[in-house]
């Protein structure tokens, strides 16, 4: 029989699933680039305003978002009797948590602080020990964030008048009427306001995701080019 004769069977189906793996492919690479381009121009935010000069906080609160990470100054007063514990915090390898400390400024303005890490107690009920808050006015120096970018999960608020425990739990962001930003604590007008241990920059990588965008399309390229060698196989073989 010629080759010309020969059909193959299902052939619309095989095309058809070979067209939506494809187009599948094509979604999933054009998925992983967008990302890699969102995660490349948040990496050169933070790049940028992490290393800009200090300004004043009220010149950029306009737009925190646009000016997130810049370092700003900031002179108010700290409010010792509400401050957050934030767990699943770790310093090389240890485990701890995230003071976060409530704090008004002097145009009125309230937000959290985050006053960097301090070493769990010796259990799960034993209060760490937290560093001394100033009272009275201070200036502070810090990273602007959002408040969106507050970390998830569980909170404790810090005993009052107890020698242990971790008693009420918290929403560190519902929980408060609070600005739409929060600061990560640097450096201050008096040296107990210098974390031993402050929150850090996040890795600065672009990650894998346009090697996966390339990964995605080579993919697309393969079930196209499978799905032609299976016709072509079709259309030369001969019947004996």
């Amino acid at each position: 029989m010629s080759s010309s004769a020969q059909r193959e069977k299902y052939s619309l189906l095989k095309s058809l699933i070979a067209i939506l793996l494809i187009i599948f492919c094509l979604w999933a690479a054009q998925w992983q680039y967008h990302r890699g381009v969102a995660r490349h121009a948040r990496n050169s935010l933070i790049e940028t305003n992490s290393s800009a000069q200090p300004v004043e906080l009220s010149s950029v609160t306009a737009n925190v978002k646009a000016h997130e990470w810049q370092p700003t100054i900031v002179s108010g007063t700290f409010d010792a009797q509400s401050q957050i514990l934030l767990r699943n915090s770790y310093s090389d390898g240890v485990y701890g948590f995230e003071l976060l400390t409530r704090f008004t400024d002097s145009d009125g303005k309230t937000f959290w602080v985050d006053c960097g890490w301090v070493k769990a107690g010796a259990s799960a009920t034993t209060r760490p020990a937290l560093p001394p808050i100033p009272t009275g006015q201070v200036s502070i120096t810090g990273r602007l964030r959002l408040d969106s970018s507050l970390p998830q999960g569980s909170f404790f608020a810090i005993p009052r008048g107890a020698s242990t425990g971790l008693i009420a739990k918290a929403n560190a962001q519902s929980g408060t009427q609070t600005e739409n930003f929060y600061i990560d604590l640097t450096s201050g007008s008096e040296p107990s306001l210098t974390p031993s241990v402050s929150a850090q920059l996040p890795e600065l990588s672009d990650g894998p995701h346009m090697a996966y965008a390339l990964q995605w399309v080579f993919f697309a390229a393969l079930i196209g080019y499978g799905r032609f060698l299976i016709r072509r196989d079709v259309l030369t073989r001969k019947e004996f």
